[in-house]
C-alpha cells in the first residue's frame, strides 16, 4: 500500500497540489486523470522519489518494489531477449518463457527477439523498456501513456495483461476506453486536490459533478440565510424588545464560515473549419503501389474512393505501412505506380506527428496559429492555443523551445484554423490529454468533410469509423463497415487475453485463479440476474434520495413564505407570531442542512453500489 499524506507541490508560483491525500490499497488498479499540466506526471515522480513534495510525505512500505518505464534508453545486451530478461527477478532468472510471452504480446516476433535492440525504431525501443518493467513483476506498476508506442493488437494484449494484474497499478493514459476497461478505481486531480472514486472515469467525473452541485446549492443556501439574518439585524437593531433575537443573529452571522464560489473551469471545445464542396465523390486513388528504395513493397495495387463525410480509419500492427499509406494518399509521397484524382474544390490538410519542419522556430505558438490562414482572428487563435493546451502565457512561447509533442499540437492547431474538406490525420491523440481527445473526437465527428485517420484508439474507432483500411496477413484491404462489424465478422485473430491469463497463472501463487469462460446463454442469464440484483439493491437508496430532494425543495419554498410573513408580522409587533414563525424558519433550515448531508451520503453509497455492479458486468463481458 502506498499512501500520500498532505502533499503540496508548486512550480514557479503555479500550485499543482494543495494538501493532497489518497492511498493505493492492495490489488487496486488506479487510473489517474486530469488536464495536461495539472500534475499527473509530477505525482508519478513523487511516488518514485524522482521529485520531492514542498510539504507532506509519500509513505511506501519497506522492500516494496515500484516498476516504471524510464525515459532514458540505454541497452547493454546483444539481443532483445537478453535485454528484456534483465528485468526478471533473481529467483526467476531462468524463466525465459515469461520474457518471450511478454515480448510477443508487445509485438516482437521470434526473429526480432534475436536481434540487437539498437536495430529497432524508437517506438520499439520504448516497448522493450516497457517489457523489462512488466517482466520485473513489481509490487506497484506505474504506467504513463503506455499505449503511445503500441499498435492495436499490442494495446489489446496489454489491456488483458493489466486486467489480470494481481498487485497494484497506477495508470495515466489519454485513451479513456482503455483506462475504463482496466482500472478498479479512478483518482482525479481537480482544483489542486485529488478525488478517489470506486469505478471508472465516468463514475469519477459524475461524482465530482454531483459534489460540486451540492456544494453550490449549500453555498447559495448559506448566502441566503446570511442575507436574511443581516436584513433582520439591520431592520430591528433599534427595537429593544427584539434585542435578544438580533444579538443571536449577530453571533450566528459571525460564526458562519463563508463558502467561496467555485471558479469556472475551462471547458475544451474546438472544431475543424470546413469549406463547401459539390458532388458526392471527393477523391479517388487507383491501383497505388509503393515501397522505399531498397526495401520491400509495402503497398500493392491499393484503390480507395472517398465520398463526402466518409470516416475512414487505417488500422493494423506497427511497421506494416499505415503511415506510409496515409502519406501516399495525402500526396506527401509519390506512388511507384497508380494515380490519384481529386475533386477540383478539394482542400486537404495533413497531420503527422513528425512533420514539424513547416513550423517557424522564431514565431510564438500564437503567431504560428495566426499565420496558418489569412482570416484567422487573434481571439480565435488564442482559443485554439488553449484547446491545444497552450494556455495563458504558454501561447507566447517561442516554437524553438517546444518539445516534439508540443510542436505536434501546434501542427494540429494550424489544421483547426484552416478551411478544409479533406483531412488526413496520423495518430492525432498521442500528445493530447483525455479531455482534449474527447473534444477531438467530437470535432472529427462534426466535421463537414471527409476524414482518413490512422489510430489505435478503439474508442475512436467505435465512435467515428464508417469504413476501415486494415493491414493484416501481410497485405492491406478495405473493409466496408464499422469497427464493431469488423470485430464481429473478421476480428484480429489473436487470443491475447488467453495468453495473459496463462502467463499470470504460471507466474506465482499471487496470480488470480483462472475462470472458465461462460457461454452466451449463460452470460445472458448471469447478466440478467446481476441487473435484477442491482435494481433491487439500489431502489431503496434512490427512494431515499428522492425523498430528501423533495423535503429540501419543500423547506426552501416554506422559508421563502416564512421570511415574507416574518417581515410583515415584525412590523405589526405580534411577538407570539414572530416566535412561531422563527421556530418554523429554524426547523426548515435544519431540514435543509441535514438534507444536504444525507443527500451526499446516499449519493456516495449509490455510486459505490452501481460501480460494484458495473464491475461485475464488465468482468462477465470479459469472461464470454
Amino acid at each position: 500500500m502506498v499512501s500520500l499524506e498532505n502533499i503540496s507541490k508548486s512550480y514557479g508560483g503555479q500550485q499543482l497540489f494543495d494538501g493532497v491525500n489518497f492511498k493505493i490499497n492492495s490489488r487496486e488498479r488506479v487510473g489517474l486523470v486530469g488536464r495536461n499540466g495539472h500534475g499527473k506526471t509530477t505525482l508519478f515522480r513523487l511516488v518514485t522519489g524522482e521529485e520531492e513534495a514542498d510539504s507532506g510525505q509519500v509513505l511506501i512500505p519497506k522492500n516494496y518494489r515500484i516498476g516504471y518505464v524510464t525515459q532514458h534508453i540505454r541497452f547493454t545486451e546483444e539481443t532483445v531477449l537478453q535485454e528484456a530478461a534483465l528485468g526478471l527477478p533473481e529467483h526467476e532468472s531462468d524463466q525465459l518463457w515469461k520474457v518471450e510471452k511478454i515480448l510477443a504480446g508487445l509485438g516482437f516476433s521470434p526473429e526480432a527477439m534475436g536481434k540487437p535492440p539498437e536495430d529497432f525504431s524508437g517506438g520499439f525501443q520504448v516497448r522493450l523498456n516497457l517489457a523489462r518493467v512488466l517482466i520485473s513483476d513489481p509490487d506497484l506498476l506505474l504506467l504513463d501513456e503506455p499505449t503511445n508506442y503500441l499498435d492495436i493488437t499490442s494495446i489489446r494484449w496489454i489491456e488483458g495483461f493489466l486486467q489480470a494484474w494481481p498487485r497494484e497499478l497506477l495508470l495515466i493514459t489519454h485513451d479513456r476506453g482503455f483506462m475504463d476497461r482496466v482500472v478498479s478505481h479512478t483518482v482525479a486531480i481537480h482544483r489542486h486536490q485529488t478525488r478517489k472514486v470506486l469505478g471508472n472515469t465516468e463514475a469519477c467525473y459524475t461524482q465530482i459533478a454531483q459534489e460540486e452541485e451540492i456544494y453550490e446549492k449549500t453555498r447559495l443556501n448559506d448566502d441566503k440565510k446570511r442575507k436574511d439574518m443581516e436584513l433582520f439585524i439591520s431592520r430591528f437593531r433599534a427595537k429593544a424588545r427584539l434585542a435578544n433575537m438580533v444579538q443571536s443573529r449577530v453571533k450566528a452571522v459571525n460564526k458562519m464560515g463563508k463558502r467561496e464560489k467555485l471558479g469556472a473551469l475551462d471547458t475544451l471545445g474546438f472544431s475543424f473549419r470546413s469549406c463547401p464542396i459539390k458532388g458526392k465523390q471527393l477523391y479517388a486513388a487507383e491501383n497505388l503501389s509503393f515501397g522505399y528504395e531498397g526495401g520491400p513493397e509495402l503497398i500493392r495495387d491499393f484503390s480507395l474512393i472517398l465520398g463526402r463525410q466518409d470516416r475512414v480509419c487505417v488500422v493494423g500492427q506497427n511497421g506494416r505501412g499505415k503511415t506510409t499509406l496515409l502519406k501516399l494518399l495525402a500526396g506527401e509521397l509519390t506512388p511507384k505506380s497508380g494515380a490519384i484524382a481529386l475533386h477540383p474544390s478539394a482542400a486537404s490538410g495533413f497531420y503527422e506527428q513528425t512533420n514539424v519542419i513547416s513550423i517557424n522556430p522564431m514565431r510564438t505558438v500564437e503567431e504560428e496559429i495566426l499565420c496558418a490562414h489569412p482570416d484567422v482572428e487573434p481571439q480565435h487563435a488564442r482559443n485554439i492555443c488553449g484547446a491545444m493546451m497552450f494556455e495563458g502565457d504558454q501561447a507566447l512561447k517561442k516554437c524553438s523551445v517546444l518539445s516534439g509533442g508540443e510542436k505536434s499540437r501546434v501542427m494540429l492547431g494550424k489544421l483547426l484554423v484552416t478551411p478544409l474538406n479533406l483531412l488526413f490525420l496520423d495518430e492525432p491523440t498521442n500528445h493530447l490529454d483525455m479531455e482534449s481527445c474527447d473534444s477531438l473526437m467530437d470535432a472529427v465527428d462534426d466535421f463537414d468533410g471527409t476524414v482518413v485517420m490512422v489510430t489505435h484508439n478503439e474508442m475512436f474507432l467505435h465512435a467515428v469509423a464508417t469504413r476501415l483500411v486494415v493491414f493484416r496477413n501481410g497485405g492491406v484491404e478495405l473493409f466496408e463497415g464499422t469497427y464493431a462489424e469488423f470485430l464481429e465478422k473478421v476480428g484480429w485473430g489473436d487470443d491475447s487475453d488467453g495468453e495473459v491469463s496463462e502467463t499470470l497463472a504460471m507466474d506465482s501463487q499471487k496470480a488470480s485463479p483462472s475462470k472458465k469462460p461462460v457461454g452466451k446463454k449463460e452470460s445472458r442469464q448471469l447478466r440478467s440476474a446481476i441487473i435484477s440484483r442491482r435494481n433491487k439493491e439500489t431502489a431503496p437508496l434512490r427512494k431515499k434520495i428522492e425523498a430528501v430532494e423533495e423535503a429540501i425543495d419543500a423547506s426552501e419554498q416554506e422559508i421563502t413564505r416564512i421570511n415574507e410573513d416574518l417581515i410583515a408580522v415584525m412590523q405589526s409587533g405580534d411577538g407570539a407570531a414572530i416566535t412561531a414563525l422563527s421556530k418554523e424558519l429554524h426547523h426548515h433550515n435544519t431540514v435543509i442542512d441535514e438534507g444536504f448531508v444525507d443527500l451526499e451520503a446516499f449519493s456516495d453509497e449509490l455510486d459505490g453500489l452501481e460501480a460494484s455492479f458495473n464491475a461485475e458486468l464488465d468482468a462477465l463481458s470479459g469472461d464470454i
